[in-house]
């Protein structure tokens, strides 16, 4: 069973996978393509990824693909807890710029859905964090791109973490969205 919910932005979606659980732990259907069709989420992924950061204030993204290796992504947190954004990058949508933003967290259990089309990132909350991600289309350095994370013209509101940002020299070099190749 899944509990889907819509965040706002089309297609960026909010799935909490019903857990069981005993005095031993739980266990979880992560991902259940018979179970996500059935939900309206009829994905093929052919990628997972695991990305660990050390402290609170690490910030990975906004990244994406291009068409034709543009990727959906399946977002999770096995350890600490992270916000994770989605920016809207479809150069014809009604919320073209537009972003949302959601707590995900090994203790909530919940996971986020980014659709292709829109720029994804996110930061660590706490130190020790473990994020889980799988994508429908492999890493593909030609298609790769990124946008800036404290762009103005987005003004994604960031919480302000003791000890400032951390960022990859890539995402400090990143262009602002007025200058990046976006989806047509």
């Amino acid at each position: 069973m899944l509990e889907v919910r819509q965040l706002g932005l089309d297609g960026v979606l909010e799935i909490v996978p019903k857990r069981h659980g005993d005095a031993r732990g739980f266990f979880v259907e992560t991902w259940n393509a018979e179970r996500f069709a059935e939900a309206g989420i009829d994905l093929r992924f052919v990628q997972d990824n695991h990305a660990y950061s050390a402290a609170a204030g690490v910030v990975r993204g906004l990244h994406y693909q291009l068409p034709p290796r543009a990727q959906d992504k399946l977002l999770r947190v096995i350890k600490g807890k992270i916000l994770d954004v989605a920016v809207d990058i479809r150069r014809g949508s009604k919320s073209f710029g537009k972003w949302v933003a959601l707590e995900v967290s090994a203790e909530k259990g919940n996971q986020i859905l980014v659709p292709k089309g829109f720029a994804h990132g996110f930061i660590t909350l706490v130190p020790d964090t473990e994020v889980l991600y799988k994508v429908t289309d492999t890493y593909s350095p030609g298609h790769d791109r990124s946008i800036r994370f404290d762009d103005a013209a987005i003004g994604i509101e960031w919480p302000a973490i003791s000890g400032g940002f951390q960022l990859s020299d890539k995402d400090l070099k990143a262009p602002l969205l007025a200058g990046a190749e976006v989806f047509p």
